[in-house]
């Protein structure tokens, strides 16, 4: 999940041939100390608003824990694939072209947005839900540490989906660190307060087609609504977009124009 640490891992496996178990051991430290330290800086500016009744920082850690180790495991195993020839992955970017890096980037993030939209949706069936994805709505308001709070079939169902993409598409070693760094930092950004938040954040047009904060706010406190997770355009197109989502978030824009912060 970390470029820095994704990337030192294979070339350990490269150079060195280490053992799966390693290979685990060593992302799931490096994912949690990320998750950690990133959650923590990014609450603490902010003054992220948390309440004993609706914020559960510590069962969310430890279910964001669970979630890490089992990322890990699976990433570890798309090290090992990789290592066999079993991926697309590749380092030269003449093979496809510049240009062809950012459109690759932006597929995954539209294929991405458009599984996690039907499967999210799923995992809100009243039959699946308590053993899918109850977990991650532990927490009635949600903070930074809520992002990485899932139960492990749902960690494994969007992890396995990274693994099918690096197997079936090619993409450029940079690219899939991009992917990884883009799936943090929006799931952390998304489920900060609003209120938290500067007032001139621009959620008036993050907002039209693109998921911020305001919108997935909603999904916490409303959970048939709101499904995406880079995209409004499934909410749109499903009928799960909050009608009167557009109306709030003028009013935050007009809001923003006459505050100076």
């Amino acid at each position: 999940m970390q470029p820095g640490g994704v990337h030192l891992i294979l070339q350990l496996n490269d150079a060195f041939g280490k053992s799966l178990w390693m290979d685990i051991a060593a992302l799931f430290a490096t994912i949690n100390l990320r998750s950690l330290l990133a959650a923590a800086l990014l609450r603490w500016p902010l003054r992220q608003p948390t309440s004993p009744l609706n914020t559960d920082i510590k069962g969310d850690t430890r279910l964001g824990i669970l979630s890490t180790a089992v990322f890990a495991v699976v990433l570890a195993g798309a090290i090992k694939l990789h290592a066999l020839g079993l991926t697309r992955i590749y380092l030269d970017p003449g093979d496809y072209g510049w240009i062809y890096i950012p459109i690759s980037y932006l597929i995954v993030l539209l294929v991405q947005d458009t599984v996690f939209y039907f499967v999210h949706r799923l995992f809100h069936q009243p039959t699946l839900y308590g053993w899918t994805h109850r977990g991650h709505h532990r927490s009635k308001q949600p903070s930074p540490w809520t992002s990485f709070a899932l139960d492990p079939i749902e960690s494994l169902v969007h992890s396995l989906l990274l693994v099918m993409v690096v197997v079936l598409v090619p993409l450029h070693l940079a690219t899939v660190m991009a992917v990884l760094t883009t799936m943090t930092a929006w799931a952390m950004v998304n489920h900060l307060s609003p209120e938290s938040l500067p007032r001139r954040f621009p959620h008036h047009w993050l907002g039209a087609w693109i998921i911020g904060p305001a919108h997935h706010s909603i999904h916490h406190k409303h959970q048939n609504r709101h499904y995406g997770l880079y995209f409004t355009l499934w909410d749109h197109l499903m009928n799960t977009q909050d009608q009167q989502y557009r109306i709030k978030i003028r009013a935050m824009a007009e809001s923003s124009m006459r505050t100076p912060f």
